[in-house]
């Protein structure tokens, strides 16, 4: 008997080591026999006791096979609904533009093609500046290099070569602090523009409140009718002033706050007293990929979400200036051979930018390298071929059993 209980005292022993080295064991095929048993779980004071008898360990049978159910995808329901903005008039609609570009009108989130077609498709609009010296990076540079000193070539150059749906013009030798160009050159730009091209045009100031109003001003009531999108209205314009000229001239505006939700509210609100909804489109800022995408992105599908459940101060189509991608230093500067060569690395940055904002809910893209505007219209026609509603578009497929 004194040999047995030696024994015993050795396997305690032995379990308590393995305890204090390893926290934990773990035993297999053992069976005890007691008088009684406390466990004690943690956390919580949960105990639980037993008296005699014994606890075999309970078996768990192998799958054999996979069971047979019905995924459905489920169904969301959103009251509100993005409204409708047109760009571009054409002769019989009081303009000269080949065609109108209609966005927005989503009712669910951006490509849930299972529950909501999109009624149109994003757009994509391409880069012209009025200023030959405007510091492109070089693998954007090399495409236009030959129009450089002529916006309406350059124009031309985009619609005819690379397929731009809407032009882009940014007027930045306006700038008080650059070339301080008047109002009277503003419009002749814009109308070399219209008259090299016939698709709609947007027009962009540099930034400078008061000076753009001016131009604003001088270049809707020279353009009266050809439903011009201007870039952009902000929370330190004269937000009545520029709202009644878009208004009255039958223009179209993008309200620009910087990356808040709050204040993107603040200024629709204010540009409600004197612009119809249907004439605004909002841009929350872009910031690139590495440089703060994920912020955009996620302004970008706040809003979107909050129109869809009904907030009628955000229920606008959404513009992005994925240009801005060409303002991270790893888009154009020259870098180690893993990074690969600027000229493929560059519109790649501008791609996946564009891409990933898509996602978010954006109607439209104000672009600069061709290769990058192509790839992202590539990925925009096939999200948009989709099923018939209620049906899921097939991603992936997984074969078991072969």
């Amino acid at each position: 008997m004194a040999k047995k209980k030696e024994k015993r005292l050795l396997i305690s022993e032995s379990l308590l080591e393995s305890l204090a080295k390893l926290q934990e064991i773990e035993l297999e095929d053992v069976e005890f026999t007691m008088d009684e048993l406390e466990i004690r779980l943690t956390p919580g004071a949960i105990v639980s006791s037993a008296t005699g008898g014994s606890t075999p360990q309970a078996v768990r049978d192998s799958p054999l096979a996979l069971a047979d159910t019905e995924v459905e995808i489920p169904s969301g329901s959103y009251p509100g609904s993005v409204v409708e903005v047109k760009l571009g008039a054409t002769k019989t609609e009081g303009g000269s533009r080949g065609y109108s570009i209609t966005i927005g009108g989503e009712t669910a989130p951006a490509f849930y093609n299972f529950q909501s077609r999109p009624p149109h498709k994003p757009v994509i609009a391409l880069d012209v500046f009025d200023w030959p010296k405007v510091r492109l990076a070089k693998a954007v540079k090399m495409h236009y290099r030959e129009v450089l000193d002529d916006p309406g070539e350059w124009a031309r150059l985009c619609v005819d070569r690379f397929g731009a749906e809407i032009i882009n013009l940014h007027l930045i030798s306006i700038d008080p602090l650059n070339e301080d160009t008047s109002p009277k050159e503003a419009v002749k730009t814009v109308s070399e523009v219209l008259e090299a091209v016939d698709v709609p045009l947007c027009v962009g100031g540099c930034g400078d409140p008061k000076k753009d109003l001016a131009v604003f001003k001088a270049v809707a009531e020279a353009t009266e009718g050809e439903r011009i999108l201007f870039n952009s209205v902000t929370l330190d314009m004269d937000i009545e002033a520029t709202a009644k000229i878009i208004d009255e001239l039958d223009h179209t505006v993008i309200a620009f706050t910087p990356m808040d939700v709050n204040k993107a509210r603040e200024l629709n609100r204010k540009l409600y007293d004197f612009l119809p909804k249907e004439r605004i489109i909002m841009d929350t800022t872009t910031a690139a990929l590495g440089y703060g995408i994920e912020y955009a992105f996620t302004v970008m599908e706040r809003c979107r979400l909050a129109a869809l459940k009904g907030d009628p101060e955000l229920n606008h189509p959404i513009s992005s200036g994925t240009t801005n991608a060409w303002a991270a230093r790893e888009a154009w500067k020259k870098m180690g051979p893993e990074w690969a060569p600027r000229e493929l690395r560059g519109p790649i940055w501008e791609m996946v930018t564009g891409q990933m904002l898509l996602l978010a809910g954006v109607d439209y893209f104000m672009m600069m390298h061709p290769a990058a505007a192509k790839e992202l219209g590539e990925t925009i026609d096939n999200m948009m071929r989709a099923r018939d509603v209620g049906e899921a578009v097939d991603w992936a497929t997984l074969r078991i059993g072969e």
